[in-house]
């Protein structure tokens, strides 16, 4: 049986802000405006110039699920690299 990639070892673990879902995309959101409207723009512009479109889409319904800015933020930060 052959050993699974880095890359498979990332995909079944639970994404964390230390081990987000797609850690080469990075957006800094410190020194922003702390709106979480905001948040969702620049994380969806960032997924979809980087990663897909359908990541992106993916990103913006689950944000719009949350109940409140924290949510959005920790969504944010385990799916991507925040600064």
């Amino acid at each position: 049986m052959s050993q699974p990639t880095n890359h498979e070892h990332h995909r079944d673990r639970q994404p964390t802000p230390e081990h987000p879902t797609h850690p080469q995309v990075h957006v800094r959101l410190t020194g922003t405006d702390g709106n979480g409207y905001m948040i969702i723009g620049r994380v969806a512009a960032a997924l979809r110039r980087e990663v897909s479109d359908e990541e992106a889409s993916a990103f913006t319904q689950a944000a719009f699920t949350c109940s409140s800015y924290d949510e959005v933020l920790r969504l944010a930060m385990t799916t991507i690299n925040v600064s």
